[in-house]
């Protein structure tokens, strides 16, 4: 039977961390372990675990961020499958016994994800079209922008091993580094229905604190164009958005009046084939 070890980074969010392992531990598949990274909290996040959820896995790490966090965990990690959960979201309690089954089903793929629900400020809206998640072999729709949410995926560990862990000097757009390095070698598995609650509009969001946060998939474009077993229409296809990226930004950084940035933008645009 397959092994399951669940994967929590937080990072002073005590106030939703009791919300996303209670969502955990009321699977009606129980997950084999859950292992949460305490990512330099200085909140109430160690006495939440240590009093209330003894069972857990608790790993306490100076801040170093989310994919640090994560990394320690899937290297501490058991189970054959790890499953993400970002500690501000909330699996539905069929979460893990869908996959799973769906798995055994289909069980040459190594990532599995599923549709989600969107919460804003505590009102559910529905997702742009550009939202929309799929399966199979979806290294296309993987390059806009993040078309896997962490909280939704369940992945091998074997991948890890193949392909490396999170990419650390990413501040942000770490899964979508992640998910462009699986999709361009593997298909992936997708469940049409939606199997967690993904919360956003706060102010801790990575993407509340950063501008531009094609500054981030602009790195990840360019280490996967960089990867010369990425096959040729896998390529184009990076190529064509890179540039569209890098023109985009480059507007941003001139706005900013930020010399740097348009410097290595500039740069990159020069050596970048045109499409």
């Amino acid at each position: 039977m397959a092994t399951v070890s669940v994967i929590i980074p937080s990072y002073n969010r005590a106030h939703t961390l009791k919300r996303a392992l209670d969502s955990v531990l009321a699977q009606t598949r129980a997950a084999d372990e859950i292992i949460v990274v305490d990512d330099g909290s200085i909140d109430a996040t160690e006495d939440l675990i240590k009093h209330h959820y003894p069972q857990i896995i608790y790993l306490k790490q100076t801040n170093q961020g989310v994919s640090a966090a994560r990394n320690r965990a899937i290297e501490k990690a058991t189970g054959e499958w790890l499953a993400l959960l970002d500690s501000d979201d909330e699996w539905l309690p069929k979460k893990l016994e869908t996959q799973l089954a769906q798995l055994n089903k289909q069980p040459d793929y190594k990532l599995i994800h599923s549709d989600e629900i969107w919460i804003r400020n505590g009102v559910r809206v529905n997702q742009m079209k550009k939202h929309a998640k799929s399966g199979g072999w979806i290294f296309e729709n993987c390059l806009p922008l993040c078309a896997i949410s962490p909280s939704a995926a369940m992945i091998h560990k074997d991948l890890f091993t193949e392909l490396g862990l999170f990419d650390e000097e990413l501040p942000a757009c770490e899964d979508y580094d992640l998910w462009l390095r699986i999709t361009a070698r593997y298909p992936v598995l997708y469940c049409e229905e939606p199997l967690i609650l993904k919360y956003g509009g706060h102010e801790d969001q990575l993407s509340q604190q950063h501008w531009g946060m094609d500054r981030f998939r602009i790195r990840a474009l360019v280490k996967c164009l960089n990867d010369e077993s990425l096959e040729h229409d896998n390529r184009a296809a990076a190529q064509t958005i890179l540039n569209k990226k890098l023109n985009v930004v480059l507007k941003g950084a001139r706005k900013h009046n930020n010399p740097s940035l348009i410097n290595e933008l500039e740069t990159l645009l020069k050596e970048s084939p045109s499409t």
